[in-house]
């Protein structure tokens, strides 16, 4: 957004971001950094003053999370205060990264934007769920445009949560064995940043109507256990044995982990976009980030 010119304004408390990630931006004044928490409102409302648009990325992103108080307080409550900020300062488009985990186990596969009912089975999933029907409350009792976008995996450089991450910390301790939480089976599709952000623009463009959900994804899915053998292969490893804890509720890594994901993508192509990498690829630039490579 900074490349088309346009004034860019972060709010982040740094709870997993660097400050240093934006350092230049932030010293040639392409980029105003704010430093705040969207559970605290007090400060909400200075910050989006004059902007057009909120982009809502904050989140706590980790799924396995225990605590389901720290969803709710962020993802939900967080959501309402942004919200409630943009409806008093009169700004009137918001575009929200939401979650595959609204759709919980899925019927249908790959899964559709119309897919019913929607039936998460973790909290961070409620909590996103949770985020769409406030934005569709505030378009429909407001006038808020809303982009909703449901996206797959996503993963890149930096990443400090999730499978890869995983993997990669674990090989770093021991190299010789790699636990594997689940049976190993669980399959879904992964998503590079690079995408993420070039559809999440795409989205915001073309989009014109008053509230609109998008899935965001790669074409195709990967299973953990192939997820194992390209981190290996990344980082020059053999002989390693796999561990598998074997899991919970029929191999799930944990419970709340939804075992098969794949999104049907096909609305959001109708806008002229595609992913440029698949999911072994980003696993596998993914993995390359991480060690250095």
């Amino acid at each position: 957004m900074v490349a088309d010119g346009h004034a860019v304004t972060v709010l982040d408390n740094f709870s997993s971001g660097r400050r240093e990630n934006l350092a230049d931006l932030e010293a040639q004044g392409r980029v105003q950094l704010v430093e705040g928490d969207i559970t605290v409102p007090n400060g909400l409302e200075r910050t989006i003053r004059g902007v057009d648009t909120v982009f809502h990325l904050a989140a706590n992103p980790e799924v396995r999370l225990g605590d389901p108080a720290v969803h709710f307080e962020t993802n939900v409550r967080g959501t309402f205060n942004i919200l409630e900020a943009m409806r008093k300062m009169k700004v009137d488009n918001i575009v929200f990264a939401s979650s595959s985990t609204v759709y919980g186990d899925a019927t249908v596969i790959p899964t559709s934007e119309t897919h019913s009912p929607l039936k998460p089975i973790s909290v961070y999933g409620a909590a996103k769920l949770a985020g769409e029907s406030l934005i569709s409350a505030y378009c429909g009792s407001y006038g808020f445009k809303g982009v909703i976008l449901r996206y797959a995996n996503v993963v890149g450089p930096a990443l400090g949560h999730g499978v890869v991450h995983d993997f990669v910390e674990k090989l770093k301790t021991n190299s010789r064995e790699l636990e594997i939480l689940g049976d190993g089976s669980q399959r879904k599709s992964y998503l590079y940043v690079d995408d993420a952000v070039s559809a999440t623009l795409q989205c915001w463009r073309q989009t014109g109507s008053k509230f609109e959900v998008f899935n965001v994804g790669s074409d195709d899915d990967i299973d953990v256990k192939r997820i194992a053998d390209i981190v290996l292969d990344e980082m020059g490893l053999s002989a390693v044995a796999y561990r598998y804890t074997g899991g919970v509720d029929g191999g799930r890594g944990w419970r709340g982990d939804v075992k098969y994901m794949r999104l049907d993508v096909g609305k959001l192509k109708s806008l002229g976009w595609s992913p440029k990498y698949g999911s072994e690829m980003a696993v596998r630039l993914t993995c390359r980030s991480a060690i250095g490579k």
